[in-house]
């Protein structure tokens, strides 16, 4: 099980990649059922202009199109970044089974950095959360967008 959940968050990071050569902040995201990737996302807020664009949206989006349903019990969620509280809230009303995290986000994460909206007994349904698959890597990915974002900054 542990190399396909592997081969599932090399997928989110091949779709975080699409939104690195946008200029988008690096963020990908792949909803799975029943063994099989049924949606793909990537963070796409500059280039749409919008601020629901989160790669965690658009997978949701496209899951639930293609399920029927709004609602995703039997689905796995794999994403290169802790969600917002924002992608926390859908994840939640989506009643996704589970979640697993590649990087935590310590200044905005709401799957236990900052809060943790996914596992809030207050809430009709909690997430299964998996946290640090590939985390190296996306972490690296991130931090390798913010390092060249500065670059260019100083030299404008």
């Amino acid at each position: 099980m542990a190399d396909l959940e592997e081969t599932f968050m090399r997928e989110a990071i091949r779709q975080a990649k699409k939104a690195y050569a946008l200029g988008e902040v690096p963020i990908g995201c792949v909803i799975v059922r029943e063994g099989k990737i049924i949606a793909r996302g990537y963070n796409r807020r500059n280039t749409d202009k919008n601020t629901l664009a989160h790669a965690e949206l658009s997978a949701l989006r496209k899951a639930c199109k293609k399920c029927g349903d709004w609602r995703l019990e039997d689905c796995t969620m794999y994403v290169t970044l802790e969600p917002c509280q924002m992608c926390a809230g859908a994840i939640v009303q989506s009643r996704m089974q589970k979640v697993v995290i590649a990087a935590m986000n310590p200044k905005a994460g709401c799957a236990g950095s900052v809060l943790n909206l996914l596992q809030m007994a207050q809430f009709n349904h909690q997430v299964e959360m998996e946290q640090g698959l590939l985390e190296a890597e996306c972490a690296e990915l991130l931090s390798g967008f913010f390092r060249e974002l500065r670059i260019k900054k100083k030299k404008s």
